[in-house]
């Protein structure tokens, strides 16, 4: 287990795996026809994608955040 200071990076961590994957086997499966070869191009295309997007969604997931409070009202109790 880890501490909970790490959430926000385990977060982003699981995200952009989960995300990067889906994106990545839509368009590879969109461009390719043959099943091995879109097995083999899936992974290719997933392990780059997600090293651009785990970083980028770090850097980017605050300004969303900041986004997001600035069109939503914050419930009265």
């Amino acid at each position: 287990m880890m501490p909970a200071r790490f959430s926000p990076i385990l977060f982003g961590f699981i995200l952009s795996g989960l995300m990067s994957c889906i994106v990545s086997g839509i368009a590879t499966f969109r461009a390719l026809s043959d099943e091995q070869a879109f097995v083999d191009a899936w992974m290719a295309s997933w392990m780059f994608s997600w090293a651009v997007a785990f970083p980028t969604v770090l850097i980017v997931a605050p300004l969303a955040r900041r986004i997001v409070a600035r069109l939503v009202v914050a419930p009265q109790n």
